[in-house]
Formats: structure tokens, C-alpha cells, sequence
């Protein structure tokens, strides 16, 4: 399904799968909606009503227009919490949960801290807290400066997220350009002292990208935070450690429902009535 929204011209695909509790997830800064395959049906199956979206410049919602205009500005990440809002507003959402996947989980930080009646709770994965060097010299340092130098596997997740025509394209940008990391120095924890709700940071503990200690610094630098790391685990938590990504996921919501301001009860058993 499409959502057209007027305010920045895109056309935003979107998809709603099961009953109960809202959950937004947020997709990573290569992804689209169709990483989240293996995480829908097991969360709609835990009871939750689960929305996922492809952002402006993604996937189904590829706009290279807007990608670009956004992506080399500071106006990326707050254009991307308004169409959040708008899409909200759209599907008729009152309090309801973020889930963000690296990047995802800037997205999913920034709009908690700026519509905190809104963000029920939090939880983000391998989401950077605090760059150490500009993110310029971090991507030069671990991505290759080719889309024909990727690793096959990443190449076809590309094309699969945003097809054949648009992937090297969109790999250009977002290398050039760092998304919600931005170019500069990238530190998160101004925003994250703002997030009110209860938030979950799960880690992996061997990230090629980012050292499991951003996840403690990231927990500590919430307000009612939580931590937990995926032993044995890479970048892609989501993709590597499906099932308990989403027990983790489950139990912070159950452990959170009373303080997370979301009509309507539910318990541990979900989908059970």
C-alpha cells in the first residue's frame, strides 16, 4: 500500500501485518522494508499489529530526488521523523512502539525525543552512539568505494531491496552521502538524554562495524534504559538471531506496557485473548 505524502512530495510504501499493539520497524540505512521478512510474521504471531515502511529514497519509495536533496543536508533525519509522523497520522496511530536497525534506530531515537506521548518505547540494534572519527573516513575505512566491490551476497540483497535499475545508484549515495550518520562526527547522546519512554538496546558482541561498547554507551545515555547483547552475534542481528531478536523484543514490551502509556492491556501471552 502507498501513503502520498503531501509534504515532501513522496509516495511511502507501506505494509501492516497482524493485530493488537502497534510496532513500527525502522529499516537500516542500506535496507528496506523486505529486511524485515523474517521478523514480521513472528512478531505479528506474538500478538502485535506490525508496521513496516520503505523511507523516502528506499525500496518501493525510491525517489533519488529526494533521497539526494535530504541525504547531503542536516534536514535528513528531521524529514524523516515528519513523513514518521505524517504516516502515523495517516494509519490512525496512537501511542505505539519504534523498533530501529542501525540507522533505523537514529530515525526511531530522534522521533521518541521529539513526540514523547507518541513513542510508547524504544528499541534499537547495533545502532552507532558516538563516532570517534568523521563518518566520511569511517565508511572509506569499512565499505568498498564500488558497488562491483561488495561481497555477491550484499550485491543481491541491494538489487533485492531496491532493485536492479536503482541498487548501484543508491549505493553511490549512501556511501557518499552517511544518511542519519551523517558526514561529520556523528554523537547521538544529546538525543538520547531526551527519550522519555522505557528504550531497549540490543547489541551483538561482534559487529563488524561497531564495537559492542557503543552499546553500552548508548544504554547508559538513556534515561530509562536497558541493554542486552547477542552473544555470537554480527551487525545484522535481525537477520542472524531472528528468534530472539523478537523474544527480546517481546519481553521489553511486556516488562514496559505499564509505564508505556498504550491503551489496552495484553500479557506475556499475546494472541491468546
Amino acid at each position: 500500500m502507498f501513503f502520498a505524502d503531501r509534504e515532501s512530495g513522496a509516495k511511502v510504501y507501506y505494509e501492516v501485518h497482524g493485530q493488537g499493539p502497534p510496532v513500527v520497524l525502522l529499516h537500516h540505512g542500506f535496507g528496506s522494508l523486505e529486511m524485515w521478512r523474517e521478523i514480521c510474521p513472528r512478531l505479528a504471531a506474538a500478538g502485535f499489529r506490525v508496521i513496516t515502511y520503505d523511507r523516502p529514497g528506499y525500496g518501493r519509495s525510491a525517489d533519488g530526488e529526494i533521497f539526494t536533496r535530504w541525504s547531503v543536508t542536516s534536514v535528513f533525519r528531521s524529514a524523516n521523523v515528519e513523513v514518521l509522523e505524517r504516516l502515523a497520522d495517516y494509519l490512525d496511530l496512537d501511542a505505539f512502539y519504534l523498533v530501529g536497525q542501525c540507522e533505523g534506530g537514529v530515525i526511531a531515537a530522534d522521533y521518541a525525543a521529539r513526540f514523547p506521548g507518541r513513542a510508547a518505547g524504544l528499541a534499537t540494534s547495533s545502532t552507532l552512539c558516538r563516532s570517534r572519527t568523521t563518518m566520511d573516513e569511517f565508511n572509506r575505512d569499512r565499505f568498498p568505494d564500488s558497488f562491483s566491490g561488495l561481497e555477491p551476497e550484499m550485491r543481491d540483497k541491494l538489487v533485492k531491496w531496491h532493485g536492479r535499475e536503482y541498487a548501484e545508484e543508491f549505493y553511490r549515495r549512501g556511501l557518499e552521502h552517511g544518511g542519519a550518520y551523517g558526514r561529520d562526527r556523528f554523537d547521538l547522546r544529546p538525543v538520547l538524554n531526551k527519550v522519555s519512554c522505557p528504550a531497549l538496546v540490543l547489541y551483538p558482541d561482534r559487529s563488524s562495524l561497531f564495537e559492542v561498547e557503543q552499546g553500552v554507551l548508548f544504554y547508559r545515555s538513556l534515561p530509562a534504559g536497558e541493554l542486552a547483547v547477542l552473544p555470537r552475534c554480527g551487525h545484522n542481528t535481525y537477520e542472524q538471531q531472528p528468534d530472539e531478536y523478537v523474544r527480546q523484543i517481546v519481553a521489553f514490551i511486556d516488562r514496559s506496557r505499564i509505564t508505556a502509556g498504550v491503551e489496552g492491556e495484553w500479557s506475556g501471552e499475546h494472541g491468546k485473548g
